[in-house]
């Protein structure tokens, strides 16, 4: 009966596997890590051919056993090859190398081992030996499945946790296996005839991991203390069955295979129950962090994944206000959050939430009592310990907000200080297994808000200097604006005067409606500049003929006071028109109003090598050496009255943006020279044409 049930157990294990790898191939994505994976399919299926039709003890089975192990560990060492640190895990691979040796022993072992089945003291001795090679594999193949699933980021564990299962009940069953074999010297063949009929069972866990395709990602955690406890677990285990075997030894007769039987069916009980379930898994880890660890959290992970978190950055980032919340639930395991932000008058909003489902309402008033407790204690609620509402601190009442412990659902309330000003609120969702927070909660949440109060407090003064920045852009474009609406002003006023005079002469009519249009003109284009954000984009540079800009602004001027124009004014300027205009006109309305009436101002061109330079002589008041060096070409600095004091500043910006400077001379009382030095333009026949047209 054993015999059938092992060999149909075994083939339908290599029926499955074999599928298995197959389907593996026909899917290949091209990861690296996979090729062990599908290796050790392969192997699997011969491996359960071999002891269908030949049996446990044979030359092939044995290697094809060694094989199969070597091939998931490879598979294992793959993954934590992938992690960035791995150089810090040479106890890892210290394992990794050893339990490779095991299996190269194994191998050695397996093939002597069938040449000496005649003789039976050697085959006995061989055998022990195999039963403690086998023992030995899978005792440190089951702590480096431990290890690595313990290793393995909390978001990406869903990817491995089936193939880790399923690695974990194989080698399980071989541990029992090979201990109950070494233990009772007596031959098991009703465990082996079982062993394939396990590993068909754990085909569908393989199948649905191949499935997923996951991608590995990994980060350190408290290694060596999950590594400890696995070879705690598993001594306690060969304790136990030592124990075991033993007393069933004593007792004799069938009790000793029932009694077997039986620690596998509880075994397997267990397993079912506690592996699908989060929260007994959760319960677990509850446990082990209250009785084995000195301490609940591994601080310099949780600081690393907290400041990883919250710094994380990119285009696909999630908002900031999203990720302080996830950073601080991933840390008690919480498995949602929501942030209020504190606003004035004692309000909290809604401003970000992660994983929270559960209705939030707007803007909230609460105590001014309970933010200033808040501000001066940095008190981490216990909304789950609050349920009547009232918290009682040196006496007194608290009065905490009822919509606050409303539910049953929140777990925790962390406020978020920045110099002792309270930033906001997180609120906790009780984690899967419900637990009092104690001390060490305290102390993390109230660290931990802290620092994510002083990220929130840098985005908001982001916001306010980016406000500020836009305001102070917009006043800089008006002051600009006022100036040359002043000159505006002036011009309009000069026409309104004249009017009066020489409202009744046709030509004066004619200059009149000429200047009027003038002005409109340069109204229109002041209100597009001051309406243009901080991002429009100047125009381009380009080849700029001189005379028809410089002619225009001197026929303008000369309405108001005399304008000579000198020089090669026929040269080329590489510049913006519009720029170039606007400086040269600051320059030319300076030297004006710098000049007695009836007093030239003079405009002379010429070349300089590849430059060209535009030089507006006066004769006017002229400027001290300390007034040039120190406050011309600052804004809000004039020496007229009634001056902006920013038309030099100006058009020095103007100038400089186009990569041309502006050089000064004068001396009080004789006069001053303002010379725009400006990259000289190529001149092609297309633009002399395009000039002759115009």
């Amino acid at each position: 009966m054993l015999g059938l049930v092992g060999l149909w157990s075994h083939g339908l294990a290599a029926l499955l596997y074999g599928a298995l790898a197959v389907w593996q191939l026909r899917h290949w994505n091209g990861e690296k890590r996979n090729r062990p994976l599908v290796a050790a399919f392969g192997v699997m299926a011969f491996w359960a051919v071999f002891v269908a039709l030949l049996g446990p003890y044979h030359l092939l089975s044995g290697l094809a056993e060694s094989a199969r192990n070597f091939g998931f560990l490879a598979f294992m060492y793959g993954i934590v090859r992938g992690a960035a640190e791995i150089e810090r895990q040479r106890a890892v691979r210290v394992v990794y190398t050893t339990v490779a040796g095991v299996i190269g022993l194994q191998i050695v072992v397996a093939g002597v081992l069938p040449r000496f089945e005649a003789n039976p003291v050697v085959f006995g001795a061989l055998l022990t030996t195999a039963h403690v090679l086998g023992l030995t594999i899978a005792a440190g193949s089951l702590v480096l499945v431990h290890n690595l699933y313990g290793q393995a980021a909390p978001d990406s564990r869903w990817g491995i946790r089936l193939p880790m299962i399923a690695l974990a009940g194989m080698w399980a069953y071989d541990l029992h296996l090979y201990t109950i074999a070494y233990l009772t010297r007596e031959p098991v063949n009703d465990l082996i005839a079982m062993r394939g009929a396990i590993a068909a069972m754990l085909v569908p866990l393989f199948a649905l991991a191949s499935k997923r395709n996951a991608h590995w990602k990994m980060h350190l955690s408290r290694a060596a203390t999950f590594q400890s406890i696995s070879v705690i677990a598993i001594l306690a285990y060969l304790i136990l069955m030592m124990s075991a075997t033993q007393a069933l030894e004593v007792i004799g007769g069938e009790w000793v295979r029932i009694g077997q039987i039986g620690l596998i069916f509880v075994m397997t009980v267990v397993a079912f129950v506690f592996l699908p379930s989060g929260k007994a898994r959760a319960w677990l880890r509850v446990m082990l962090a209250k009785h084995f660890f000195e301490h609940r959290y591994d601080y310099r992970e949780e600081w690393l994944r907290f400041t990883r978190t919250v710094g994380l950055g990119g285009d696909d980032a999630a908002p900031l206000g999203d990720r302080v919340v996830k950073a601080l639930a991933d840390i008690a395991g919480s498995p949602a959050g929501l942030l209020l932000l504190a606003e004035p008058n004692y309000r909290l909003t809604p401003a970000a939430r992660w994983n929270w489902h559960h209705p939030a309402s707007g803007t909230q008033s609460v105590d001014p009592g309970f933010i200033r407790f808040l501000e001066s204690k940095a008190h981490v609620l216990d909304l789950e310990a609050l349920q009547d509402g009232r918290l009682m601190h040196e006496g007194a009442a608290v009065p905490i907000p009822a919509w606050m412990t409303e539910g049953g659902h929140n777990w925790a309330g962390i406020p978020l200080l920045h110099s002792d000003h309270l930033v906001g609120l997180v609120i906790l969702e009780h984690p899967i297994v419900r637990r009092p927070l104690d001390w060490e909660d305290f102390d993390l949440f109230r660290t931990a808000g802290i620092q994510a109060a002083s990220y929130l407090a840098e985005a908001r003064s982001q916001e306010a200097l980016a406000d500020s920045q836009r305001f102070d852009e917009f006043n800089r474009r008006f002051a600009f604006i006022m100036h040359d609406i002043k000159n505006l002003v002036s011009q309009l006023s000069l026409v309104a005067r004249n009017a009066e005079r020489h409202a009744e002469n046709p030509e004066f009519r004619a200059d009149m409606i000429a200047t009027l249009q003038s002005s409109v003109k340069k109204m229109n284009d002041l209100l597009a500049r001051l309406s243009r954000g901080k991002g429009a984009e100047p125009e381009p540079l380009r080849s700029v003929a001189l005379r028809p800009v410089l002619s225009a602004i001197a026929e303008h001027k000369r309405r108001s006071h005399p304008v000579e124009l000198f020089g090669d004014c026929g040269l080329w300027v590489r510049a913006d028109p519009a720029r170039l205009e606007q400086a040269v006109a600051h320059v030319v309305q300076n030297a004006i109003d710098a000049s007695r009436p009836g007093e030239s101002v003079r405009i002379l061109c010429g070349s300089q090598g590849a430059e060209v330079s535009i030089e507006v002589i006066d004769s006017g008041a002229g400027m001290s050496a300390e007034f040039m060096r120190t406050r011309l070409f600052q804004p809000f600095a004039s020496t007229k009255d009634n001056g902006f004091g920013i038309g030099a500043f100006e058009a020095r910006s103007l100038v400089a943006a186009m990569g041309g400077r502006i050089e000064v001379e004068s001396r009080e009382g004789e006069g001053s020279r303002f010379t725009i030095v400006l990259p000289a333009g190529e001149v092609t026949a297309q633009l002399q044409i395009e000039r002759i047209r115009a």
